[in-house]
């Protein structure tokens, strides 16, 4: 599941809608319970739209809810699940991040925690360049899940790929093989500019020295790539790859943390930085952060006061008109504004209190 999922799901209005959530588990015997904890929050939401519809109403959502559970197969869960279910699609998500358990009947898909998951989840895009097929992977740790929309996977069927090249001896047959390549690679990067620009995150590049330099030529995005996996991996399996690509997105991600830690300590000598939880959260609502760096683990409820500023910490987050997580909402705001955050060690931010800001202005 990327954003562009969750906006599609954002966009439906109907109602009823069900929105189910639960996490779940990878190993036994731990995943033995989960199919009773998922069968129990099917009961609760039948038993909710019983209460409010008859069953013929109803009976076509249900029946579409059944079939979404009927093909769990719970040798194969991860962290999390989360089924969407109208009148008009059932939609089913394993997901490689955890997820509050959760069962709501509404007009829209509830898909808050979803989105709050995804922000605090180190997530990146996996390019693997071949003629046959280019395939666009969304990683989280060591998990990989194919992309296949948006014109992935895609073959090179021009000249130098699925078809020959031209048997004209006045034609070097080597420069018109790279140029048709760099022509599908422009292609491959036209292709790949939705994905990043819905969801910028991390890319790393799998493919053959020829492939990694044809797409360093010819794409704009070559500034997102982070690290590169050369070899031919065409039928590498998608689980060996994730192992693969991981550990080098890992220890880029951790420079980047060192260098967001030194940008810090230079907005600080500028005087154009932000600390504490107040003050952070006022400058993301004027969507004046540059970058937001906050400790992994650090979560917060509040009250927030009449002029919507002023917060207030509490250490019961299911009380009435109490913001569940401050420290989720300020990231939303800040992705929002198109800022970048980074998640930094538990205990890189004493002085700040756990979180900061680089200020644009």
């Amino acid at each position: 599941m990327n954003r562009h999922d969750i906006r599609l799901l954002q966009a439906m209005r109907h109602y009823p809608s069900v929105t189910i959530t639960l996490p779940t588990h990878r190993t036994s015997p731990d995943n033995k319970q989960d199919p009773i904890r998922v069968k129990n929050l099917v009961t609760d939401a039948t038993n909710r739209l019983l209460g409010e519809f008859s069953r013929r109403d109803v009976e076509p959502l249900l029946s579409r809810l059944d079939a979404l559970v009927n093909d769990i197969d719970y040798r194969y869960t991860l962290d999390g699940l989360a089924l969407f279910v109208n009148r008009d699609i059932g939609r089913m998500f394993i997901l490689p991040f955890t997820l509050p358990e959760r069962v709501v009947v509404d007009e829209t898909f509830w898909t808050r925690g979803l989105v709050f998951a995804l922000n605090r989840t180190l997530r990146y895009w996996v390019l693997a360049l071949s003629e046959q097929p280019t395939r666009l992977f969304e990683g989280v740790r060591e998990h990989l899940q194919e992309m296949t929309n948006e014109g992935f996977p895609m073959t090179h069927t021009g000249p130098g790929g699925e078809r020959g090249l031209p048997n004209d001896p006045a034609i070097n047959r080597s420069a018109y093989r790279d140029e048709r390549h760099r022509q599908f690679f422009r292609q491959v990067s036209a292709a790949l500019t939705p994905f990043i620009t819905d969801d910028p995150l991390p890319l790393a590049l799998v493919g053959v020295d020829r492939y990694l330099a044809f797409f360093r030529e010819v794409s704009p995005h070559a500034g997102a790539v982070v690290t590169t996996l050369t070899g031919n991996h065409d039928k590498t399996p998608t689980h060996e790859l994730g192992k693969l690509v991981w550990p080098l997105v890992e220890q880029n991600l951790a420079i980047r943390r060192t260098e967001a830690l030194k940008e810090l300590d230079a907005a600080i000598s500028a005087q154009k930085y932000a600390s504490t939880l107040g003050e952070v959260w006022r400058f993301a609502h004027e969507g004046r952060v540059d970058v937001l760096l906050v400790e992994e683990d650090y979560h917060q409820a509040v009250q927030v006061a009449d002029d919507g500023m002023t917060l207030t910490p509490v250490d019961d987050p299911t009380l009435p008109d109490v913001v569940e997580d401050a420290v989720d909402e300020i990231i939303a705001m800040v992705i929002e504004n198109n800022g970048r955050v980074v998640f930094v060690n538990n205990g890189a931010l004493p002085q700040h209190q756990r979180i900061a800001t680089i200020l644009r202005y």
